[in-house]
């Protein structure tokens, strides 16, 4: 039976599915099938299109109805988790710092704003002097940065999950400062400069988290880089006073 009578003009819905894997947009049928399918259960994330806003699946009046008529939904064994996104461990979003201030509704509204990017172990996800618009954090897999200086490389950084780089291409449109080559298969997580102002644009309340974290982490590099060139400072100078 059909409730299409309840159904709002022009609205669809993405749905953060079990799988924690954001689909749709979808028709209201679609919808009253995956809920009549378990695939969308009551207190599951949908994103109805019109109001730019996650709500739980059954605080939707028009499904109301379907919901009353849904069998009780098995639940899923606790050893066996669902993965954040497909093929990547449980909780690898959640763990990452970036997003350790973000509740449940705001990552996911973050998540429409990003792409998966899976790459193979010797690719070169950036090169040194391109322009750069995207950053990445890495979610699966080492990479490296790298520069190539008198043909020999100089390796900078490993960076393992939880890492990220090319931030500043979000801010200006500045040239990529080193290549980042994948030491080990690698699934990373990008965003683009236009998403990244959309996302300010639009939903500025999932932003200002991130930015804050964001901030927190490149202020603990600059600190590190401060303390580590002192260091190269006192002992240049120990090295000539002992020389002179």
């Amino acid at each position: 039976m059909s409730d299409a009578s309840t159904d709002l003009p022009g609205r669809t819905y993405k749905v953060w599915a079990m799988d924690d894997v954001v689909y749709g947009p979808i028709q209201p049928d679609a919808m009253r099938q995956w809920i009549a399918e378990l695939r969308v259960l009551p207190d599951m994330w949908v994103y109805p299109t019109d109001i730019l806003k996650w709500v739980h699946a059954k605080e939707l009046d028009e499904f109301a109805a379907d919901f009353r008529r849904q069998p009780a939904a098995k639940p899923a064994p606790a050893d066996n988790p669902s993965p954040l996104i497909e093929g990547v461990p449980p909780g690898t979003l959640r763990k990452a710092g970036l997003f350790a201030d973000m509740d449940d509704q705001q990552l996911g509204r973050f998540a429409q704003f990003m792409q998966v990017a899976r790459e193979k172990q010797f690719n070169i996800v950036v090169r040194e002097g391109e322009k750069g618009d995207v950053m990445y954090l890495v979610l699966e897999g080492v990479l490296r940065v790298r520069r190539i200086i008198g043909g020999r490389e100089t390796v900078m950084a490993t960076l393992k999950p939880g890492d990220f780089f090319g931030e500043m291409s979000l801010f200006d449109k500045g040239e990529r400062s080193a290549d980042v080559v994948v030491n080990e298969d690698a699934t990373l997580l990008k965003i683009s400069r236009s998403a990244f102002q959309e996302l300010i644009a639009k939903i500025p309340e999932v932003a200002t988290p991130f930015l804050h974290a964001l901030g927190r982490t490149m202020a603990g590099r600059i600190r590190a880089d401060n303390d580590r060139l002192k260091r190269d400072v006192l002992v240049l100078r120990a090295t000539r006073t002992r020389s002179n």
